[in-house]
Order: C-alpha cells, then structure tokens, then sequence
C-alpha cells in the first residue's frame, strides 16, 4: 500500500449483518489517526438500499454510501451472515465477483465466508469460518478448502476471519501488511487489544471455565517483552510465573490460545520487524537485538510468520535503500 495515497476501504451492509462487526471495520479504517503521521485509509460504508435492518431487528442503519460505493474501493468487506441460512443479496453477490474480477482485496469476518462463497471467489482456496458452522459451511461449499480451527486466513487477496472478535486480529494484520509492524502495534495499543495473535492460533472451542480462573500471564509476558534480547526459555518464563513449565503450557493455551514458545518467537519476529523498520540495517544485530540468535534463523523467522525475508520486509515497509552487503 503506497503511503502518499489513502487506500480505499469499502464495507458492505446488508440486511441482518452484524452491529459488531461493522464497528470493527469502523475502528480500524474508518477513524482519522493523525498521530501516525501518514496517510490513513478512505473508509465507507455502503449497502444495496437506502435502509437496512440488522440483525433480528436491533436497529435500521441508513445514510451510508450505495452500493456502486464499493466498485472504487480497493479493499471490499463483505458482510457476515448471523443466519447463514439465509442468502446474502443478489446484488451484493454480483457486487464482489466484479471486485474479485478486477483484483480488489476480499475481506470476510466470521460467517461473512458465506458470502465470499456464495460469490464463488473462495473455490480451490483455504478459508475459514466461526466453528460453530464448520459443518454446514463444508457441506455447502465443497470446492473451499475450509480450516475451522484457525483464527484468520491471509490467501493474497481473500482473506477470512473466525469468530467475531477474530475480526480485530484480521483487521490488525491487513493494517500490518499495508502499514508495517510499528503502526499495526501502535493502533493495538489504542485499541487496548494484544497486537500479535497469528492468524494458525486456534479458535476458542467451547470448553469450561475454571471456577478459580488461574493468575494472569500479563507479568509474565511484560517481563519476557523486556528482555527479548536475552535467551529466554519456557524454562525461564515457567520460573517467572512460579509454575511448572506444564501448568505454564496450560495457562498459555488458556488466555492466549497458543504455546510459551510460538508466542516467545513471534513477540521475537514483531520485534525485529520494529527494528527494520527503524532504519537498523544489520541483520546480525537484528537478530541479536531481538533473541532471534543468527542473521539465518531471523530470515527463517520472519519468513515462516510475515511471508517476507528480512531484505523484502525493509524494501515493503521503509525507504531506506537495502545494501547488498546486508542480505
């Protein structure tokens, strides 16, 4: 995404979308952040008509954008289906496939993947969906490659979210590919929301709440954030929490839904992309800076959890000329 010009970002309203979501995508793209001193997205809200009603009729959403609103927008929202029994509207269906025809970013928060499929723009691709419809999903559409257990889908220009609150992991990650780690964590931090949920962490299933909910991990992880650049080990974090490393294990799957380590490594990779993106040129002190250990295992890293080497991370995300010797 170009800094000198303001992305586009259309969301679609259709009748018995979901309130929540909707505030999500407002959240995200639709407030002005002059702090971050650059160009934010070109937010809109459109629909197919001039009134519609949300979900089991909590309200009537009017004077947003008409439909052809979305034709422009480099980046479409699709609305999500809280019944996804019912079929999103023929317009709106028509709606994405010109958006997919010309190349537009397609995004889908929770049930939303309805809608991508219902459109056909998911066929022979990984998607995902809030668990709960998994079943009816798969069964419907199966020519998508559905992975119900994830939190969100980055395929190119199609990604999904799980359950509504994976909606704000997703939105983070697009303004973190479009903007970089630094602003991405700077926009979680005004928000009050953990910045770095990787989109293969497992949706929240079902399962009971503890009647004495354990200790939060929070000091824990602020003083593993503070010393990055030391060898940290689950041994480590484990001796800090004054638990076993298997009650540790727990606690993590818990209140992060992931392990100590793949959380450790991708507090790691964030940190050295803010290191990149600061201007530091030497991948050698990147990766020590950041507890990644070597210049190979930062290219490792960061390509494993960003999908870019370090050298096309720096060319993406500053403008700082990259020196051959670097690489």
């Amino acid at each position: 995404m170009s800094h000198e010009s303001s992305h586009r970002v259309a969301l679609i309203v259709d009748d018995g979308s979901n309130p929540f979501e909707l505030g999500v995508a407002t959240e995200l793209f639709g407030l002005r952040r002059p702090e971050l001193g650059r160009p934010w997205y070109d937010f809109v809200l459109c629909a197919a008509e001039p009134a519609v009603r949300m979900h089991r009729g909590m309200f009537t959403m009017s004077g947003v954008a008409a439909l052809d609103a979305a034709e422009s927008a480099d980046t479409v929202i699709v609305p999500n289906r809280p019944d996804p029994e019912v079929a999103p509207s023929p317009e709106v269906v028509r709606t994405i496939r010109r958006a997919a025809r010309r190349g537009a970013r397609l995004v889908s928060f929770c049930t939303g993947a309805f809608t991508l499929a219902e459109a056909g723009v998911l066929d022979g691709r990984r998607a995902t969906t809030h668990w709960r419809w998994a079943e009816t999903f798969t069964a419907r559409y199966p020519a998508v490659r559905l992975e119900p257990d994830v939190l969100y889908i980055d395929e190119g220009n199609v990604l999904t979210a799980a359950g509504s609150a994976a909606a704000l992991d997703l939105g983070l990650h697009l303004i973190r590919r479009d903007h970089g780690a630094e602003i991405a964590n700077a926009v979680s931090r005004r928000l009050v929301f953990a910045a770095h949920r990787d989109g293969g962490q497992q949706q929240f299933i079902e399962r009971p709440v503890a009647a004495v909910p354990d200790a939060s991990l929070a000091p824990v992880l602020a003083w593993a954030q503070r010393n990055l650049d030391q060898p940290i080990t689950v041994g480590d974090l484990a001796e800090q929490a004054a638990v076993s490393p298997a009650t540790l294990h727990r606690r993590f799957q818990a209140e992060l839904g992931t392990t100590p380590l793949t959380w450790l490594t991708a507090e790691r990779v964030a940190l050295a992309c803010r290191l990149i993106e600061r201007g530091e040129l030497r991948l050698d002190r990147v990766a020590d800076a950041s507890g990644l250990g070597t210049a190979s295992n930062l290219r490792t890293q960061m390509r494993r959890r960003t999908g870019l080497t370090p050298t096309e991370y720096r060319r993406r995300f500053t403008a700082t000329p990259v020196p051959a010797a670097t690489t």
